[in-house]
């Protein structure tokens, strides 16, 4: 899937931030592909991009109009549909990581075909996987976990990426979801993988590789989420990690849009080396990665300073403190 750069990043009219969480994923991992954001009134996300009219993008040089928004159900909103008709008649391509193909929308469809425009639908694949089948494979694999979902696997994942190729370290991001796949150019969106083949796609997108070599493996959902942990399985096995991380976010209670109550940590770290230890019988946890954005920054200093201690392992925020201190820990525990 090759997208046309640069984006227009295209917020709607989301009713909070994290709805435009694959717009802001974009923009804070890729902000030179991007050329603005346009949203519609009573939109209460921003990236922080300059707002662009349609025909003020496409004279700035934008290629693609990227929805950058996540939604229940992953639907295209009816009013939104005339917006993205405009985009093409104005000639950009459109691309979405939600649920419906943009073909299956007869005025997007038939715009399309009248103006040469690509419609990219990221969350689907026209590759056939197959089932998974857990043979130990070379190379070496991370993969960032979660107590919920949204709580900041893919940013530990780039994070991780980032710090180990700065080292000098011979590593790949690994998108599987539709947000990674746009800021990396590459992989599968897994919750939309037909359930049986979930961890064969995960041992697709992390083939075997040099002995050296790691996997950044972005995670999804979390095994305690009744909605997600189906895929958050399947990618556990499929991807074999030989490390992980647990990712979490300190002021949540329950986990998102349920009210089951929130697993600890330590839950998490049993059941990933329990569910885990199935296709890779080493794995382990090497970190402890928390979104403090809630947090202040003495709290958010003490509360990675008690959970280091708790757990005795390194404790970071990607973000607020970087990875450096994960990075160590891998390459101690795994010298090349």
């Amino acid at each position: 899937m090759e997208i046309e750069r640069p984006y227009l990043l295209f917020l709607g009219d989301v009713h909070d931030q994290l709805a435009a969480k694959t717009a802001q994923g974009v923009v804070d991992w890729r902000p030179d592909w991007c050329t603005g954001q346009m949203r519609l009134d009573g939109c209460q996300a921003d990236t922080g991009l300059a707002d662009m009219s349609i025909d003020e993008a496409v004279a700035a040089g934008a290629r693609t109009m990227v929805v950058g928004v996540v939604n229940s159900g992953g639907v295209l909103p009816d009013h939104w549909i005339s917006e993205v008709v405009k985009a093409i008649e104005a000639g950009m391509n459109v691309a979405t990581g939600l649920h419906r193909r943009l073909s299956s929308i007869p005025e997007i469809a038939e715009a399309a075909e009248q103006h040469g425009a690509k419609l990219h639908d990221v969350r689907f694949s026209d590759i056939a996987f197959n089932t998974g089948k857990g043979t130990k494979r070379s190379g070496k694999r991370i993969l960032a976990v979660g107590t919920d979902c949204s709580v900041g696997k893919k940013y530990t994942a780039l994070a991780l990426d980032q710090e180990m190729q700065k080292r000098g370290m011979n590593s790949d991001f690994r998108a599987t979801g539709q947000t990674g796949v746009l800021i990396s150019g590459r992989g599968i969106a897994l919750d939309a993988v037909v359930a049986d083949f979930i961890s064969g796609a995960a041992e697709w997108i992390t083939p075997a590789n040099d002995d050296d070599h790691w996997d950044c493996v972005e995670g999804q959902g979390s095994l305690f989420h009744p909605a997600f942990a189906g895929v958050s399985l399947g990618l556990l096995h499929g991807s074999q990690p030989d490390a992980f991380v647990v990712c979490h976010e300190p002021t949540r209670t329950k986990m998102r849009g349920v009210e089951h109550a929130l697993p600890t940590i330590q839950q998490v770290i049993d059941r990933n080396i329990e569910e885990g230890s199935l296709t890779n019988p080493d794995i382990q946890c090497v970190g402890i990665c928390v979104n403090t954005q809630n947090l202040s920054d003495i709290e958010a200093k003490d509360y990675l300073a008690q959970l280091e201690s708790e757990y005795g392992m390194p404790c970071v925020d990607p973000i607020r403190t970087g990875m450096a201190p994960i990075v160590d820990e891998i390459q101690k525990r795994f010298p090349s």
